[in-house]
C-alpha cells in the first residue's frame, strides 16, 4: 500500500464517519493507526469531530461506549495492531447485546505478513466473534461493527486535510404495523434496560401496573410500581396476571425472569430472542411495536399501587440512614430534572431498583447502565462517556468499590482531553457484596465465601484518586444528599463507607417486612 493510499483510506475514512454524523472519536495511540490519528486530529482542529485519546485501549473502548449510549449516534474507537485490538473485546461485546452502536477500527498490516513473525501481527479479522466484520471504508453501517484496515508503509506524510461529509445518512424506515393490544386481560408491563418512553406509554393507555428497571427509560409516571420484584412473590397479585407486554432487555431480577418464563399466560414482547431473558414458548409474540386498543379496568392497577405502598413503607421503616439502600435513596433523589445517572451492575443497580421512587414525567433524567452483558468493567470511562455526550443539569455514576477499582484507569485522562463534570459515588464495603445474597452467600460456603467470593482488596481508594488526580472525598450514608447537593466542576469521588456484613440478613428482613405489610 502507498503512501498516499494510506492517507487516503485516512482521509476517506473521516469523511465516511462525517457522513454518518459522527461527533465524538476515541483513539488509543500507536504507531501503525498513525494516519487515521492524524485525520481524526485534523478533525478536531477544524471542529468536525470531538477527538477523545485514552492510553488504556480498553477504557478507550468503554468511553466510546459510553458516548454512542448517551448520544445515539455511532462513535469510533481507534487503535493499533497487535494487543491493542483484543482489549477492545469487552466493550464490543456489551456494544452487540445492547445493541449500542460503537465502532471498533483497527490498523493492520498488510495481509501477507499473517503468518509470519512480523511485529504486532496477528490475524484481527473477525477477532470479535459476533460482531459485524468490515474490511472496507465504504462498508461502514450503523454499528456495532469492526472496521479492519490493512495500512503498509510509509504510514504518514505531511498532507493539507480536506474534510467534509462523504454523503448523508438517508430518512429512517417508515414504523412496521403494529399489534393491537385489546385491554381485556390483567396486564403488567415489564420495562428492562432501555425500554424507553413506549413502555411508559402503554402502561398509561393501558391502565397496567408497570415494572421498571432503573436502566429502562421507563421508571416515571403513576403507573410505575417500586417494590414490583417484591410482589411478584405476592400470589394474589401475581397468580392473577394474565398477560404481560415487555420492552427491553430485562435481566435485573429473578422475578421478573420467573414471570417472562411462564407458559400460562399471554406474553407480547416488543423486540425479538436476543432482548428476551429466556427463551421463548408458544405463548410468547414477539412485535416490532403495539398499541393499545383502550384501558383496562383501573382496579387492576390500583391493587397493584395499593401493595406497593404498602410494601415500600415497611421497606422505609426498616432503613435506619446508614444502609446500601439508603445510599440508593440519596443517589436517586439527588438527580434533578435535566440529569444523568450512570449505573453500575451487581448491588448498586439492585439496591437502586427497590427503592427508587418514580420520576414525574417530562424531566429528562437520563438514567443508564451496561446492561447488555451486566459486567463491572469499563464502567467508569462508560460514565464519562455518557457525561462528555449528553449536556445535563447534574451527572452521577453510582458504582461499587469493585466495579471502581475494576475500572479505575477510567481515571486516567490526559491534560489536553475534554473533562466531564461528574460525581461518582462509591458504595464501598470492601468486597462484592452481590454474592452474599445468592446462594453462594449461604451457610454452607461460608468457610471459603470472603477469598473467592467477597474479594475483599483492601485497597485506599482515595490513594488511587490522588494518584489520578481526581478529587476524593469520604462520606458517611446520612452526609451524601448534602454532598451530592453541591455543584462541582469536574471529576471528583465521594466514597461512602458501608458494611457488608449483615447484608444477606438485611436483604431477608425487608423482604419479609413487606410480605408482613402485604398478609391479607
Amino acid at each position: 500500500m502507498s503512501k498516499q493510499r494510506s492517507v487516503g483510506v485516512a482521509r476517506r475514512l473521516v469523511n465516511a464517519l462525517l457522513g454518518w454524523k459522527v461527533t465524538d472519536a476515541v483513539l488509543a495511540p500507536g504507531s501503525r493507526s498513525g494516519p487515521l490519528a492524524l485525520a481524526l486530529a485534523a478533525a478536531d482542529e477544524q471542529g468536525l469531530i470531538r477527538l477523545h485519546v485514552r492510553v488504556d485501549e480498553r477504557e478507550a473502548a468503554f468511553l466510546a461506549l459510553g458516548l454512542a449510549k448517551a448520544s445515539h449516534r455511532l462513535v469510533p474507537v481507534v487503535t493499533t495492531s497487535g494487543t491493542a485490538v483484543a482489549n477492545l473485546h469487552p466493550a464490543m461485546l456489551e456494544a452487540v447485546h445492547a445493541d449500542v452502536p460503537v465502532l471498533a477500527i483497527t490498523a493492520d498490516r498488510p495481509g501477507r505478513l499473517r503468518g509470519t513473525g512480523a511485529n504486532q501481527t496477528t490475524d484481527q479479522r473477525q477477532i470479535f466473534p459476533g460482531v459485524p466484520f468490515i474490511e472496507r471504508v465504504t462498508q461502514i453501517a450503523g454499528g456495532p461493527a469492526h472496521l479492519n484496515l490493512e495500512l503498509d508503509e510509509p504510514l504518514i506524510e505531511p498532507v493539507e486535510w480536506d474534510l467534509r461529509p462523504a454523503f448523508s445518512v438517508g430518512a429512517a424506515r417508515p414504523d412496521p404495523d403494529p399489534v393491537v393490544l385489546a385491554p381485556g386481560p390483567r396486564t403488567v408491563v415489564v420495562a428492562g434496560d432501555d425500554a424507553r418512553q413506549p413502555a411508559r406509554i402503554a402502561a398509561l393507555e393501558g391502565g397496567w401496573p408497570l415494572l421498571a428497571e432503573p436502566s429502562s427509560g421507563s421508571r416515571n409516571g403513576d403507573e410505575a410500581i417500586v417494590a414490583y420484584r417484591l410482589l411478584l412473590g405476592h400470589p394474589p397479585l401475581a397468580d392473577r396476571i394474565e398477560r404481560v407486554v415487555s420492552f427491553g432487555h430485562a435481566t435485573l431480577s429473578r422475578p421478573v425472569s420467573r414471570l417472562l418464563a411462564r407458559t400460562d399466560v399471554e406474553i407480547v414482547h416488543v423486540g425479538g430472542q436476543s432482548t428476551f431473558p429466556v427463551p421463548a414458548g408458544g405463548n410468547v409474540t414477539f412485535a416490532d411495536r403495539v398499541t393499545i386498543a383502550g384501558p383496562g379496568p383501573r382496579s387492576w392497577l390500583d391493587e397493584w399501587k395499593a401493595a406497593d405502598a404498602l410494601a415500600t413503607a415497611a421497606i422505609d421503616a426498616e432503613l435506619d440512614g446508614t444502609t446500601p439502600y439508603d445510599v440508593a435513596k440519596a443517589v436517586n433523589a439527588a438527580v434533578p430534572p435535566g440529569g444523568l445517572l450512570f449505573v453500575g451492575s451487581s448491588s448498586p443497580i439492585r439496591d437502586l431498583d427497590l427503592v427508587a421512587r418514580p420520576y414525574p414525567v417530562g424531566e429528562k433524567r437520563l438514567i443508564i447502565a451496561n446492561r447488555g452483558l451486566a459486567g463491572i468493567d469499563g464502567v467508569l470511562s462508560s460514565a464519562i462517556g455518557a457525561a462528555l455526550a449528553r449536556p445535563s443539569s447534574r451527572a452521577i455514576a453510582y458504582v461499587g468499590d469493585l466495579t471502581f477499582l475494576h475500572g479505575s484507569n477510567g481515571l486516567l485522562i490526559g491534560p489536553q482531553e475534554p473533562r466531564p463534570d461528574l460525581t461518582v459515588v462509591v458504595a464501598s464495603d470492601d468486597g462484592g457484596s452481590i454474592f452474599s445474597t445468592l446462594e453462594q452467600g449461604g451457610p454452607d460456603y461460608a468457610a471459603s465465601f470472603e477469598r473467592i467470593y467477597a474479594t475483599p482488596t483492601g485497597a485506599d481508594i482515595g490513594a488511587l484518586c490522588a494518584g489520578y488526580g481526581v478529587s476524593h472525598r469520604v462520606v458517611r450514608p446520612r452526609e451524601l444528599a448534602e454532598a451530592l447537593a453541591q455543584d462541582v466542576a469536574g471529576l471528583r469521588v465521594l466514597e461512602v463507607p458501608v458494611d457488608r456484613s449483615g447484608r444477606r440478613e438485611l436483604g431477608e428482613r425487608l423482604a419479609r417486612a413487606a410480605k408482613v405489610a402485604l398478609k391479607p
